[in-house]
């Protein structure tokens, strides 16, 4: 138990002002909301996050990031591949009052259930480093077991990025009141090939995987631009359709004396074939993953 009289009052301030701050901000302002496109619905909230929160997210990061991974299209598992190049953690739900704050603004913006909600996502991109294009719904039975697709992503900029790492959809339909992104100057080669976001500290987008009746939306493709000068950091909230917390399978154990370290570094969400597996054949970590 925290001994607060043994914490500094600075220490104390600083938490109180940032958590007032979340909570004060948690109030959603359409006015700051702009359409990207509508096939497939997406959107940017310009000063979604504040600096503080942005800071705080990059901080509980840092000393825990490690090669990003992407799933099997068949098994499921998580693998590392040359299609994605950045380095990333998982930070668990409302591991503190500033992520929890955050956690809650998403849910108030997007009308998603919080516990629909894989824990968020910190990614640092240097130099060089990028996503090629890739849907965020699925296509193997392991992760559609668990919450379903992801109906919706939250991309949270956290950091400014001086040249390149946009965020691009490369087969969404151009809105005919948008400046043609393809004579826009400001964007990199890569940000040009369709409807797209330039990083900047505080903005997040939001966008749909799936069609207003649930099917996968093929024009959902998207990719991070590789960076070409500065560093990209960024949060991603994945929404699925169902709660991500639900039971999947009937016993509620672990099955391995690893597990509640495992699930500390993500893998619940990096693994989840192992660590939390399907409702044929339950997976190892079950209890460490909170799926029970």
């Amino acid at each position: 138990m925290i001994r607060f009289s043994h914490v500094p009052l600075f220490f104390l301030l600083l938490i109180a002002t940032i958590v007032r701050k979340s909570l004060c901000s948690s109030i959603i302002n359409p006015s700051k909301v702009k359409s990207i496109s509508w096939k497939p619905r997406a959107f940017v909230y310009e000063g979604f996050l504040t600096d503080e929160e942005c800071n705080h997210l990059i901080s509980l990061a840092k000393s825990e990031l490690k090669r990003s991974a992407v799933a099997d299209n068949v098994s499921g598992k998580s693998k590392l591949s040359e299609v994605r190049t950045s380095s990333g953690m998982f930070i668990p739900k409302a591991k503190d009052p500033i992520v929890a704050g955050i956690e809650e603004k998403i849910a108030t913006w997007t009308f998603l259930p919080q516990e629909n909600g894989e824990d968020i996502q910190v990614l640092r991109y240097e130099p060089g480093q990028k996503y090629d294009p890739h849907y965020d719904y699925f296509a193997d039975k392991v992760n559609i077991a668990r919450g379903g697709h992801r109906v919706a992503t939250v991309l949270m900029y956290l950091t400014d990025v001086e040249k390149g790492g946009e965020t691009v959809f490369p087969s969404a339909e151009e809105s005919p009141r948008r400046r043609s992104v393809s004579t826009d100057k400001d964007l990199s080669e890569c940000g040009r090939q369709g409807p797209a976001v330039k990083p900047r500290k505080g903005d997040a987008l939001l966008f749909f995987s799936l069609t207003p009746d649930a099917v996968p939306d093929p024009m959902s493709l998207h990719a991070g631009c590789p960076v070409d000068e500065g560093e990209k950091w960024s949060a991603t909230k994945w929404i699925h359709v169902d709660s991500f917390n639900k039971v999947v399978g009937g016993n509620c154990t672990d099955a391995d004396e690893n597990c509640e370290r495992w699930a500390s570094l993500g893998e619940c969400t990096k693994n989840p074939e192992y660590m939390v597996g399907s409702s044929d054949l339950p997976g190892y970590c079950r209890k460490s993953c909170k799926v029970c």
